[in-house]
C-alpha cells in the first residue's frame, strides 16, 4: 500500500466517524492527497468518488485516461467523451455505491458549476464539505510530506543567504527586480515553482504585511521584508527575513527587530504536543505587547503549511486545537509602523514528540552578511 492509498483508507475511517457516505473530490490538493493525481480545475467534469468502504473511482474525460493511470493508484477510471453527458456516469456510480440518498462531502473549492450538477443529478442526497474529513487528516504530515517540507525549507534557506550576500549590489534595485532575482534563484536551486507571490517590501512598504513588490528603489538603510518560498515535490517553503542590505537603518529599527526576534523565539519555545494553537499566538503576542507594540502586530502568528500554503492549524487567538506530532505551521510575528518600516521573521516548524523541529535555519539577524 502506497502513501496515497493509505491516506484514502484513513479518509474512509473518518467518513464513518463523521457520518458521511462518500467524499467527492475534484481537481484540488485534496484530490492529489488521496490519489496521487494532480490537475488544475477546468471546465470538464472530473471527480474522484471515495465511498465509505471499498475502492474509489474516477469519473473523468477520456483525454485524462493515461495521465490518471500513470499517476494514481486508483484503478477504477470511468471515462466520458466530449459530446456525452458526464452526469450519467455520476448517476450510475452513485447507484452502484448506494449514494443516491446518502450524505456526500464535496471539495470546499469545487466550482459551483459542478456542485450544482451534483445536486441536480442526486436530488435526494445531503451535501456537506470535504473539510470535515480532510482538514483533520492533512494537519498531521506523514514522513513523505515532512521530507518534502524539509527540502523546501533548506532551499529557502539557501536562497535567503544568497540574496542577503548581494549587500550593496541590492541598493538601487527596484523591489520588483529583487523579487525577480529571488524567484530566479529559487528555480535555479531546484524549486518547482514559487509557492506564492514573492514579497520584497522596502522602507515604508514593509509596513504593509501583504505588500508584494513595486518599482520603488531600495535605498541605503532601508529595512526590506523578504517573504518567499518554492514548491519541492508538491510542498512549499515559506520563510521571512527583514534585512538591511547596506547603510544605517532608521532610528528604532534595531529595537523593533529584536522584539520581533524574541517574540518568535518565545512562540517556538512554547511549541509541544498538547499545547493549544492559541497559546503559541499568545506567547508571541505577549512579548510584543510588553514592548509597547501590541497595536502594531496586526495578524495571526501563523498558519498551517502543507499541500496548501495556508491550511490548518491556524496559530491564532481562539483556536483551541491541541498540537500533535506531525503538524507543520509557520511562526511569523511582526510589527508594522505605517509610513516607516515593518519587521517580520518567519520560520516553519514541525511538531515532534517532545517539542518542535525548525525547518528553516538561515540567519535571523538584520545586518548585512
Amino acid at each position: 500500500m502506497n502513501e496515497f492509498e493509505d491516506r484514502t483508507r484513513r479518509c474512509q475511517e473518518r467518513l464513518a466517524e463523521v457520518g458521511a457516505d462518500a467524499a467527492v473530490l475534484f481537481p484540488s490538493t485534496n484530490l492529489f492527497y488521496a490519489s496521487g493525481f494532480r490537475e488544475e480545475p477546468a471546465e470538464r467534469h472530473l471527480f474522484l468518488v471515495i465511498p465509505g468502504d471499498g475502492d474509489p473511482a474516477f469519473v473523468a474525460p477520456e483525454m485524462y485516461d493515461e495521465q490518471i493511470r500513470d499517476a494514481s493508484w486508483v484503478e477504477d477510471v470511468r471515462l466520458w467523451s466530449d459530446g456525452e453527458d458526464p452526469t450519467e456516469l455520476v448517476a450510475d456510480l452513485a447507484a452502484e455505491f448506494d449514494l443516491r440518498g446518502g450524505r456526500l462531502l464535496v471539495d470546499d473549492t469545487m466550482w459551483a458549476l459542478f456542485t450544482q450538477d451534483l445536486r441536480e443529478t442526486l436530488p435526494d442526497a445531503d451535501f456537506g464539505l470535504a473539510s470535515e474529513v480532510f482538514d483533520d487528516l492533512r494537519m498531521r504530515k506523514d514522513e513523505t510530506e515532512l521530507a518534502a517540507l524539509r527540502d523546501a525549507g533548506e532551499l529557502a534557506d539557501r536562497v535567503s543567504v544568497e540574496i542577503r550576500r548581494l549587500g550593496e549590489d541590492a541598493i538601487g534595485m527596484t523591489e520588483t527586480e529583487l523579487a525577480d532575482e529571488i524567484e530566479r534563484r529559487l528555480a535555479a536551486a531546484g524549486g518547482d515553482e514559487v509557492a506564492f507571490g514573492t514579497i520584497a517590501g522596502s522602507g515604508p512598504n514593509g509596513a504593509k504585511p501583504h505588500h508584494r513588490h513595486e518599482d520603488r528603489e531600495i535605498r541605503p538603510g532601508d529595512p526590506v521584508v523578504l517573504d518567499f518560498g518554492a514548491y519541492v515535490d508538491g510542498y512549499p517553503g515559506d520563510q521571512t527575513r527583514t534585512v538591511v542590505f547596506a547603510g544605517d537603518p532608521p532610528e528604532g529599527y534595531a529595537e523593533v527587530h529584536e522584539v520581533v526576534r524574541e517574540a518568535q523565539q518565545a512562540a517556538i519555545d512554547a511549541v509541544e504536543p498538547g499545547v493549544p494553537a492559541e497559546e503559541i499566538d499568545r506567547a508571541a503576542r505577549e512579548v510584543i505587547e510588553d514592548a509597547g507594540y501590541g497595536d502594531e502586530f496586526v495578524h495571526r502568528t501563523g498558519h498551517g503549511v502543507g499541500l496548501d500554503v495556508h491550511e490548518d492549524p491556524y496559530i491564532v487567538a481562539g483556536n483551541e486545537t491541541e498540537l500533535e506530532p506531525g503538524m507543520v505551521f509557520s511562526v511569523e510575528p511582526g510589527v508594522y509602523l505605517p509610513g516607516e518600516f515593518g519587521v517580520r521573521i518567519e520560520d516553519l516548524v514541525a511538531v515532534t514528540e517532545s517539542g518542535c523541529e525548525r525547518l528553516n535555519d538561515s540567519p535571523r539577524t538584520w545586518e548585512p552578511l
